[in-house]
């Protein structure tokens, strides 16, 4: 009988490697910027044409001499690793040095490179080198050519030997969105960087440079600016004293949860050591410390970017590089949740009052159009709100208090700030008391008297279609209408919405005059909640009106005469 194992032949298992690889134009422009990363590039451009199957880009990172540039594409070619031991120690993007070899097996590859290392041997010229490569990455063509400092790689005829390939792709539409998609989540690790990318001879996008992961975010998503987010980094310690680890910066960019939200999750983003990776742990553990700040179907805005010793990471233990494992999970999903809560606090070294600008400017510009005339636009200057300076000045309508801090204004709507503080005291202690006499409920369905159980409420029957609740929320035991809330916990939800609802239910009714010293009460107690931006229902607290806006609202910058005293 035949043998029915048998090796395949080269050219097969070079097709199936570089599948695993190249998979899409989105996936070979990866590569290709990964390793212009890698070689210190600030400036990368992406040419592509994608009815022609060509990528081209270009970078001013190191280059490579000629030495270096024959051996580039030949199998499992790479400079970043060169034993076993490398792989727990590995800082760069690309390390497997499989993807110009990929290429070669799946399309026409010529690198032009010259070193930015200046060589004054005798052996070696000062100048680039242009490399055509044949099937198995073998040079087939050299020749010097005239090249500033840096890389070209031009690919063409992608998926030429492989035309399933290109049937089984999605239509250019789709494959260009991919492509854009996979450098703005490059951006966002790496905003140092300059990128244009051109599509068909056009200019396609660009990004610009920038000091934030907030200023290249402003310039992907156009519905947002800067003032949106707030951002901040932390030095993690290691996770026991006698780990060798240094400190890990943990660099975090939040959307404010009044100003920045999306209506499907695909802003919770999460970055290890310069490239975008998938953990469903640690978002789900974003997902968990934006609970009851966002409005109803809404999710956050969010980018994590942990930088961390490699021997932290396995990197092997999946294929795909965006799959990551990182060890002693438990550590870091800590770090996270505690790095958002200290993001969300009101405190001088996170929130600017800048926050509401925008809702500001849209106020000013109605009562501008309003009057008549026009003044020039100035410059807004940050001022950072200082804890416990927000001094309560008066109510209006009953319902918004007042508060002066030394950069301005603040109108804050007493139900939802007393709401928001209340909520977060019921979870952190949520006390059931026993009350007589019992609270009697009339014709509950079994459905009713189960979530009332689930919440952990004492309730039985008390006679035809009749129950006693013996055990209520302890914030509902002076209140006239405490039947009415425990009918209202009986319809649905789980404990954080029955504590949502019993916060709700006992905040402060707008329309309810207070005195300055129960307002100031009010302020202060929320100066110092988790999540001061919103309430539980993901609505606004409070309304910022900073100094500059008010100057230039009422025109002090004009000045009309010495004599008039202005």
């Amino acid at each position: 009988m035949a043998s029915i194992i048998q090796a395949l032949p080269s050219e097969v298992v070079h097709l199936i490697t570089a599948g695993e690889v190249i998979d899409s134009f989105a996936a070979v422009v990866r590569e290709l910027v990964e390793n212009s990363l890698d070689a210190g590039a600030t400036r990368i451009t992406v040419y592509l044409w994608p009815h022609q199957w060509r990528v081209r880009v270009t970078d001013n990172g190191r280059g490579m001499d000629l030495e270096d540039l024959k051996i580039a594409a030949t199998a499992h070619s790479t400079s970043k690793i060169s034993t076993c031991a490398d792989l727990w120690k590995i800082q760069s993007l690309g390390f497997r040095g499989e993807a110009l070899h990929s290429l070669t097996t799946l399309a026409e590859l010529e690198i032009l490179s010259r070193s930015s290392v200046s060589s004054f041997s005798s052996n070696k010229q000062d100048n680039g080198w242009r490399i055509v490569y044949g099937y198995e990455g073998e040079p087939t063509h050299i020749e010097p050519t005239a090249i500033a400092p840096g890389t070209v790689v031009n690919v063409s005829n992608l998926f030429s030997n492989w035309i399933v390939r290109r049937q089984g792709l999605p239509n250019v539409v789709q494959q260009m969105k991919a492509v854009q998609s996979s450098i703005h989540q490059i951006a966002l690790c790496h905003p140092h960087v300059a990128w244009q990318v051109w599509q068909n001879d056009r200019l396609w996008f660009k990004l610009s440079p920038a000091t934030t992961v907030g200023q290249i975010l402003a310039q992907i998503i156009p519905q947002v600016r800067p003032t949106d987010f707030q951002e901040l980094t932390l030095e993690l310690s290691p996770q026991d004293s006698a780990s060798k680890t240094s400190n890990a910066p943990l660099h975090l960019l939040v959307g404010l949860p009044d100003r920045c939200h999306r209506h499907r999750p695909d802003w919770v983003r999460f970055a290890v050591n310069g490239r975008m990776v998938k953990s469903q742990e640690l978002e789900q553990t974003i997902m968990r410390a934006f609970y009851r700040t966002l409005p109803r179907d809404r999710y956050p805005v969010c980018f994590l970017h942990l930088k961390i010793s490699p021997d932290q990471i396995d990197w092997n233990r999946n294929p795909a590089k965006t799959e990551i494992y990182l060890k002693d999970i438990g550590y870091w999903q800590e770090q996270i949740s505690g790095a958002i809560e200290q993001a969300l606090r009101i405190n001088p070294g996170t929130i600017k009052e800048a926050v509401h600008t925008t809702r500001v400017s849209k106020l000013l510009k109605a009562a501008e159009e309003n009057g008549g005339y026009k003044v020039k636009n100035f410059r807004q200057h940050d001022e950072n709100v200082t804890q416990h300076l927000l001094k309560a000045k008066g109510q209006i309508n009953n319902t918004y208090i007042v508060a002066e801090h030394p950069g301005g204004v603040w109108l804050v709507e007493q139900h939802i700030v007393h709401e928001r503080i209340l909520y977060e005291q019921l979870c952190d202690s949520w006390q059931l008391i026993p009350v007589q006499p019992a609270v009697i409920l009339y014709q509950l369905s079994s459905a009713q008297v189960s979530q009332l159980q689930h919440i952990g409420l004492d309730i039985e029957p008390f006679g035809e279609q009749l129950w006693a609740v013996r055990t209520i929320p302890s914030m509902l035991r002076d209140r006239e209408d405490c039947a009415e809330a425990i009918l209202e916990l009986s319809w649905g939800g789980d404990l954080r919405t029955a504590q949502v609802s019993v916060a709700c239910r006992t905040a402060i009714r707008n329309g309810t005059p207070l005195d300055m010293g129960e307002m100031q009460a009010l302020l202060d107690q929320w100066q110092r909640t988790r999540n001061p931006h919103t309430c539980p229902h993901g609505r606004p607290i409070y309304l910022s009106l900073q100094e500059p806006a008010l100057a230039r609202f009422f025109r002090r910058s004009w000045v009309i005469g010495k004599s008039h005293g202005i």
